[in-house]
């Protein structure tokens, strides 16, 4: 099957992470996040992605080529205005003559994507839609379906005391071609309240698939820190991985699990207490603690500054004595004076920053 993987939007909540970069290349583990859903579906066999794109086009490609160094082929296709889900894959129609994925691009997961193909063609419905349970359905769309599994009612934002399942879209289809005929052609449309719920009024059949396999939507930056910290307990245990040659002074405590990019400087008495990801060229200065943090590359930390579970993007600057507290993000380029502190879930922008749909904390 070829994969379409919507990378259109301008990844607003997981901003100020995505203010010069977009969503779809933001780090994870100091590997691009398209990086991993690419193993990822190129290990249940898919190697043909459709990228559908809108904002920010540009880095995305530059980022991944062709695709042949991840064992896969990339086709671009960029959207002059935004088309809604349904509407960006209407416009990839003349890639798509047989059944084929449709993802979310902001998704890291572990469902089983071969039994899922598996079930669809066995069933043969016109839709089949990954279904990954959530411990508060009244936040979300939930999908309900009968013993077979064939969704019979799409409830969005139901009350606690209208709940019947915890069930709902996990971002991950399989559409049959001629699901691309109810889709208006250069429009926006919406799979989840316009296209799915229109087959069942059609009498169509759509297959619910649920699993409990990890599921994660990076798409805020807390989400965003959890899926490094998930990933890199998966990844390295409890242990100590780099990526190269680093200078770390003997001196310095490291607890893992930790991940240290190429060329970074840890100095003596700083301590690492994992999960901590560190970005390639980033400087720990003397006596300063790190952790449950992830910097990005080129970023620096003063002496005896604390950073504890927030993201630090590109070449930013916690000075000397800073902290940072939980859930904080300091943007690309930012430098914190000396002595600041960032009280929990402080997000700084990159300076100067203009882009659309700003929101400052």
């Amino acid at each position: 099957m070829k994969a379409v993987i919507l990378v259109g939007g301008e990844g607003t909540r997981l901003r100020p992470l995505t203010c010069n970069t977009p969503k779809a290349v933001v780090p994870i583990l100091n590997r691009p996040f398209l990086e991993h859903l690419l193993d990822y579906l190129r290990g249940h066999g898919v190697t043909d992605a459709v990228l559908a794109m809108g904002y920010m086009p540009d880095p995305i490609q530059s980022c991944l080529g062709d695709g042949g160094q991840l064992g896969v082929r990339l086709t671009y296709l960029v959207e002059d205005s935004p088309l809604g889900t349904a509407g960006a894959v209407k416009n990839a129609e003349s890639y798509l003559d047989e059944p084929f994925l449709v993802f979310n691009g902001d998704i890291i997961t572990e469902i089983d994507l071969s039994a899922m193909m598996k079930r669809h063609k066995e069933l043969k419905p016109k839709t089949s839609i990954a279904l990954t349970p959530v411990d508060n359905p009244t936040i979300y769309g939930v999908v309900e379906t009968d013993p077979q599994g064939l969704v019979q009612r799409f409830v969005e934002k139901p009350t606690w005391d209208n709940v019947t399942t915890n069930m709902i879209n996990a971002g991950i289809y399989i559409l049959e071609p001629e699901v691309l005929t109810l889709i208006p052609e250069s429009t926006p449309s919406m799979f989840e309240n316009y296209v799915f719920p229109r087959l069942l009024e059609m009498g169509e059949r759509i297959l619910g698939y649920p699993s409990d396999a990890y599921w994660i939507d990076i798409g805020t930056p807390e989400k965003y820190l959890q899926a490094n910290h998930d990933l890199l307990v998966q990844q390295v245990g409890t242990g100590i991985q780099s990526e190269g040659k680093s200078q770390i002074h003997p001196a310095a405590q490291i607890e893992g699990p930790v991940l240290i990019g190429g060329g970074c400087t840890v100095a003596e008495d700083a301590r690492l207490r994992g999960p901590v990801v560190l970005g390639p060229h980033c400087e720990i200065g003397q006596g300063a603690l790190v952790q449950g943090a992830v910097l990005w590359d080129h970023s620096r930390v003063g002496e005896e500054a604390l950073l504890s579970n927030c993201v630090v993007c590109s070449y930013g600057y916690v000075e000397k004595g800073s902290r940072v507290s939980d859930n904080c993000v300091l943007g690309e380029g930012v430098t914190l004076a000396s002595g600041s502190i960032l009280d929990r879930d402080t997000k700084v922008w990159p300076d100067g920053w203009t882009g659309l749909n700003a929101t400052r904390s």
